[in-house]
């Protein structure tokens, strides 16, 4: 395809119309090309990746990059940038995936093992030593236009829209479109996602985008309401009562007054609590501060968060809450990591300024990564998502020694020039929470020497050997024997080596 996705969104395709995708995820020359997509519609269709020739007008054979957005799919230039040649991958389309050759002379890394083929599937990378990091995914080839969510606040594609919500994928615009619809419902609304998925970051855009944005947003933990003082935390009470020396205060209820309170981690009250709100929550807003006897009324709207399931809650509760806004966690959200990445670095250097002024920036001021960094992070399994996302670039920065942001424990290597880890065979050191290496696995090519004494010590069994030495299949020791002219004595199967067979990695 990927010329044919102008000619397919032209078709009005169906939202149910999907295709396999490389998605740029790391671009050392062009950082602001993450989140564009390609797409591949065309079975057994050959096309070419690289920097487009002045003269190539066969354009069809060429892989073309889309900045897709709901009801748009906007083509972008050429891949540009130093060390990008005219032909870098051949990429074809075919039943079990897409089957990528390696033209150019960046070195591919299927998962950290260099490559010359392979197949990727949806969830597979590919990085181009040094310039360009890919990810396999399955989208599909429109979006639905934008129902609820003004288009006009959507910002530029890859940053933070008006209300600071991030992301370019199908899941990050199903969920701008919720919190408009929640936001000018008006309706009490409870919003579910796990733990550090950014609740609320989604209340505030809700506030943001209704009709009291002008009025207070009021957030509150509901977890940490003093046992006993729920009822003073929520409504508020006179000067002296409950306790003598007490100040009068307002309450949350009333703090919010014609705005929005947002309680978050509201499933941690105990059930028999949730009572306190029932009746507050009814049409009217009635309250009572503790210690008077005139009944009061609040025009204000909750929002409630929750990293439990919704029948956590009491049912009469539950039933108050009219409207749910699902926030996904990052496992479905994961073409987004590089753009979380590039807004958790700007926050970091609003911050900490004299912290960030040592890292290298880009022409368009965002901070240089290493291509391995991200592909860490598109593989990592995240427990408390953006929240553990921070935590782990700011550790990222803490240990970094060079300009760059790096994977902590690998050098500091200015994008687009040579990895000096694989020279030096030193691995990056693991995160906390990192699953435990592969013993097979290794990031280098190995040298004629390590091969002849492997197969010799796996008495000429070359599935064992390329097993031991961390390669894909033996495919990908068919040819390193070739490349460095290594003859196995005996092996009776070696004319049986496909001459354009595909190593793949899962």
């Amino acid at each position: 395809m990927s010329g044919s996705a102008e000619a397919a969104l032209r078709s009005s395709p169906t939202d149910g119309d999907t295709a396999l995708a490389l998605v740029i995820a790391w671009s050392a020359a062009e950082p602001w090309r993450a989140g564009e997509v390609a797409f591949f519609t065309r079975l057994d269709c050959l096309e070419v990746l690289g920097q487009m020739p002045a003269s190539d007008r066969d354009r069809d054979a060429r892989v073309r990059f889309f900045r897709q957005r709901p009801g748009k799919l906007e083509p972008t230039p050429p891949l540009r940038g130093p060390g990008i040649s005219s032909e870098e991958l051949s990429i074809r389309l075919l039943s079990d995936g897409l089957h990528i050759e390696r033209l150019g002379p960046s070195q591919a890394l299927l998962r950290g093992t260099p490559v010359s083929r392979c197949v990727l599937t949806p969830g597979d990378t590919l990085l181009l030593e040094g310039k360009l990091l890919l990810r396999c995914t399955r989208r599909a080839l429109s979006l639905p236009p934008l129902r609820h969510f003004p288009e006009a606040c959507s910002g530029a594609f890859g940053d933070t829209d008006a209300f600071g919500l991030v992301g370019e994928s199908p899941a990050a615009w199903r969920l701008r479109d919720q919190v408009a619809f929640a936001a000018r419902s008006d309706l009490h609304t409870l919003i579910l996602g796990p733990s550090g998925a950014g609740k609320e970051r989604v209340a505030r855009a809700a506030h943001a985008l209704s009709r009291r944005a002008a009025q207070p947003f009021i957030a509150r933990n509901a977890a940490t309401f003093p046992p006993g003082l729920v009822d003073a935390e929520l409504f508020g009470n006179i000067k002296n009562y409950p306790n003598p020396g007490m100040p009068g205060r307002p309450g949350l209820v009333g703090a919010a007054a014609g705005g929005t309170l947002f309680l978050d981690e509201i499933g941690e009250l105990p059930s028999s609590i949730h009572a306190n709100l029932l009746r507050v929550l009814d049409a009217d807003g009635e309250y009572q501060r503790l210690g008077e006897t005139t009944p009061r009324r609040a025009d204000f709207r909750l929002l409630a968060a929750t990293n439990r399931p919704p029948d956590a809650l009491k049912y009469d509760l539950l039933a108050r809450m009219t409207l749910r806004v699902t926030v996904t966690g990052i496992e479905e959200r994961i073409d987004d990591i590089p753009l979380f990445v590039r807004y958790l670095l700007r926050r970091a250097a609003q911050r900490s300024p004299e912290l960030m002024c040592r890292f290298a920036r880009h022409e368009n001021g965002d901070y240089c990564v290493t291509g391995e960094l991200i592909e860490h992070l598109l593989h990592r399994r995240f427990t408390s998502h953006m929240r553990e996302l921070d935590s782990l670039l700011w550790q990222a920065l803490a240990d970094g020694t060079g300009s760059i942001v790096a994977l902590p424990g690998s050098p500091d290597v200015l994008p687009g020039s040579p990895d000096r880890r694989r020279a030096s065979g030193v691995p990056p050191r693991s995160w906390p929470g990192d699953a435990p290496p592969d013993r097979h696995a290794r990031s280098f090519e190995p040298t004629a020497d390590e091969i002849r004494a492997c197969i010799a010590q796996e008495e000429g069994n070359l599935a064992r050997a390329s097993r031991a030495l961390g390669l894909t299949s033996r495919y990908a020791l068919y040819r390193l024997l070739k490349k460095h002219e290594i003859d196995v004595a005996g092996l009776r199967d070696a004319s049986s080596c496909p001459a354009r067979g595909f190593a793949r990695a899962r």
